[in-house]
Formats: C-alpha cells, structure tokens, sequence
C-alpha cells in the first residue's frame, strides 16, 4: 500500500497562492499521496495574528517535518528583518540547497550547466549580529576591538561581526559531500576568502578539507570567492557542488541562476537535520498577484526536489522530465519562458500546470 506522506503547504504572499496552487497539482498529477496541511505565515496573517509565526502554522511544521513554500515578502518591519531568514533560525535549517541546471528551451548563453550551490544558512555576517554607530552597545564592542585587535573603529562606522565556527562549518560540509554521494556527484568545491580572513574563512577552509578525508570517491578543491565568480562565468561545466558561509552562498546562488536563465527557474530548499522547507528562491511579485501570469517552473522543480526528499524518487524524476519537456517545446510556457516576451501565445500560470500534467499522463479539468 502507497505511503500517504503529510506535508504542511505555506501559500505565501503576492504571487505565491498561485504558484503554490500550480505545484500542488503538478504533484499531486504523479500519484504520489500526499495529505497537505495548509498554513498560512508571513504579511497575510501578520495583521490578524500580530506574528509572521503563528503557533499554530509554527506546530505544523514541527509535526511533519516537510514543508512547500511560496514565497515570502521579506521585508516586515516590527522587528523582523526577514521571515525567511527567522524561519531559518527557528528550525535550524543550516543547509541551503540551490540547484542551478540548464533546462533547454530556457534563454541562456550557456548549454552546459548542472551544478549545486550548498549554503550554510545561520552564521556568517548574515548572523544579523551589528551594532549602530553611538549606540551604548557600539561603543562597548568599538572599545573591546580596539583593545583586542589594536584597530581604531571609525566613530562614524556601523560594525557588523562575521562568525564562522568550527561545528556548523563541519555539518554543512558534510551536508555538501553527503549530497555528492548520494546523488552521483563527482566533486566538491570549498568557496572561501582564507587568503584574506586566515582565522574565520580559514577555519571554514581547514575543516572543508578534513571533512573530504571521509569521502575519498569524491574530488576535493577549493577556490577563492572571487576567482570562483570568475571561473563560473568562463567554465562552469567544470563545477559539480560548490560549499561555502552564508554569504558566498548568497551571492554565488543568484549568479549560478543567472547562468541557467535567472531566478524564475530556480528551486530551492533549506534543510536541517529534522525539517525540510521547499521553495522558489524568486520573491513574491506583488505587483503581479491574481493575473495568472508569473512561472511556476521554480516551485514545480523545488517540488520534484520534495518528493525525492520523501523517497518519492521516480516520481521526482518523472515530474521533473515533464516540466523539461513542456519547457522545450516552448509551446505551452510563460511569458518570460519565450524567445520574445511580448509573444501573444504565452500562456498563464494555470495553463503551464495543465501542460506539465497532461505530459505525466494526468488528466485538466476543463
């Protein structure tokens, strides 16, 4: 008897109601039995409930452990910088997994492409830990750096404090090369700035490299953050998995996308060692909510990434084929998925699920 697999479903904001909504029947067009368990989180509740977080959608995620998200506005004021970033801490979802792959029919100057960025997700400047210059706290760490490090900070100078530590550099390295294994990958490459920062990119940088003894099937380097940008944009054939802190991740993620036709085609997930959240990496679009018009494609693969996180493996490949397909034959696509954009045969967000389903054998309502 098939497995009935409970995930909770995030609509999200702006457009994401309607990309959610499109994967979900992609989905669901594969046979795979899932019960969704729908929560609502982010600017459509925060007024209501006065949290981005309400306990209940928060008990959904801890009970299933699975989630597929729309995407969120980040910027929320009221105390929150980001809700996917608190989302991220709450859960402890260390790994941030971005895949960059070229799909044909997808405009790119690039044929070959098919490489993973690993981000660690939690530490990095990206800790949120600064101070504001006048402050009583500024001037308590501006005192400390100039006693520690000898340096004089600007008294006009904001200070932010990069963290890496040896613990959460281990457990996304071996989330890096865990990933290689298991997915047939050939090698992986630590993206650092240890020629700079000796202590916290080189501790980034020495613990990388005593990780890779325990996976000796698996090519180890390591490339410089900015010769790595370099090297993507000439020859990025030559990369596999690429791990690296928060930041790098950040920026080297939107430029692996921009590689294989921009962030409308790139899925996402952000993993820790209990929960999964599975999500387009493009904002929400407000601008564009309710018209049936914005491309579901990075949902739909995140969502080919989620069942092959259940153990729904053909069925991840199966979905994944069709959206190639539709996507290659160009026929059946979004705007932004044709050679000209003002093409009048584009079809809407409805429309593009419909074609990937019909391509799985699944049946559209009319």
């Amino acid at each position: 008897m098939a497995r009935t697999h409970r995930v909770t479903l995030i609509p999200g904001d702006g457009t994401g109601p309607e990309i959610v909504d499109a994967t979900r029947r992609a989905i669901e067009a594969t046979g795979v039995a899932i019960e969704w368990e729908v929560q609502n989180i982010g600017m459509t509740v925060i007024e209501r409930s006065g949290t981005p977080f309400p306990p209940e959608a928060l008990s959904s995620l801890r009970r299933n452990k699975v989630a597929l998200k729309g995407p969120l506005t980040t910027e929320l004021g009221k105390g929150f910088r980001s809700v996917n970033v608190a989302l991220r801490k709450e859960f402890d979802l260390y790994a941030n997994l971005r895949p960059a792959k070229r799909y044909r029919g997808v405009q790119s100057r690039y044929e070959k492409v098919d490489l993973v960025i690993v981000r660690e997700n939690l530490e990095d400047l990206y800790a949120g830990i600064e101070f504001e210059p006048g402050t009583p706290e500024w001037r308590a760490v501006r005192t400390a750096i100039a006693t520690a490090a000898k340096q004089d900070i600007r008294a006009d100078a904001a200070i932010a404090i990069k963290t890496i530590s040896e613990y959460n550099s281990r457990r996304i390295v071996k989330f890096a090369f865990d990933h290689a294994r298991a997915n047939g990958r050939r090698k992986v490459t630590a993206v650092h700035k240890a020629n700079i920062m000796k202590f916290a990119d080189g501790l980034f940088l020495s613990v990388a490299a005593d990780v890779s003894k325990d996976y000796p099937e698996i090519q180890f380097e390591d490339r410089i953050v900015d010769n790595m940008c370099m090297q993507l944009v000439q020859k990025p054939e030559e990369y596999d998995v690429l791990v690296m802190p928060n930041l790098y991740g950040d920026i080297l993620s939107d430029l692996a996308a921009g590689l294989v036709g921009g962030l409308g085609v790139a899925p996402g997930a952000n993993i820790g060692s209990e929960i999964a959240v599975f999500e387009a990496v493009h904002g929400s679009a407000p601008k564009y909510a309710g018209q049936n018009k914005v491309n579901p494609m990075a949902l739909m693969l995140a969502g080919a990434m989620m069942l092959a996180h259940l153990g729904e493996a053909e069925a991840s490949r199966r979905l994944e084929k069709a959206i190639a397909d539709v996507v290659a034959e160009g026929r059946e696509v979004t705007y932004d998925l044709k050679a000209d954009r003002e093409d009048p045969s584009a079809v809407g967000t409805r429309e593009f699920a419909d074609a990937v389903i019909r391509r799985m054998g699944g049946r559209v309502a009319a």
